[in-house]
């Protein structure tokens, strides 16, 4: 069975919740060729690992099913790029945030930007963001910062979203509407 998602989705989790693997799984549903939509930039080997395992997980799904466009900062052409036969990944709106906040790009604007980009989207957009204000008060005056734009981003996102899913030890839990028939 084929699943259908709304224009926008939006997956939440922690750091190691299982949101991208879900959010891959509910893509991979859809049985529409895959866009994927990349953010992270390997600064570090660490990072560098972590992107060769998504890319490993991606293939061991699909195959060379999913098409990638890497877009650390500007969004707005890979998303523009999508065919309205496709569904977009886009993993993860906090690496994107991280990006523009570590090149201190004034976010207001960067974040219309996004969303023209996501409402002019001609395919269905799966998005992934990390909740992160569950934790305590961080004393280091840019992650506070961070913390509040990711936590307004998320709000804005959800409020659009027509599928609104947390993720919690790879466990889906539905925070808004219905998820499809056939959905994992």
């Amino acid at each position: 069975m084929t699943v259908t998602l709304p224009p926008l989705t939006l997956v939440l989790g922690g750091a190691a919740s299982g949101k991208s693997d879900y959010a891959e799984r509910l893509v991979g549903a859809t049985t529409r060729p895959m866009l994927y939509i990349a953010t992270a930039q390997a600064h570090d080997a660490e990072m560098a690992a972590k992107i060769a395992r998504h890319q490993s997980r991606r293939e061991s799904r699909r195959g060379a099913g999913w098409r990638t466009i890497e877009a650390p900062l500007d969004a707005s052409p890979a998303l523009a790029a999508a065919d309205p036969t496709e569904v977009a990944l886009f993993d993860c709106v906090t690496m994107w945030l991280s990006n523009h906040l570590l090149a201190e790009a004034y976010l207001p604007d960067a974040e219309v930007r996004l969303f023209a980009a996501l409402s002019d989207c001609a395919a269905p957009v799966v998005i992934v963001s990390n909740e992160v204000g569950a934790g305590i008060v961080p004393e280091n005056p840019l992650v506070r910062r961070f913390r509040q734009a990711q936590g307004e981003l998320n709000q804005r996102l959800a409020q659009r979203a027509g599928l609104v899913i947390t993720v919690m030890a790879s466990l889906p839990l539905v925070l808004k509407g219905r998820l499809p028939k056939g959905a994992p």
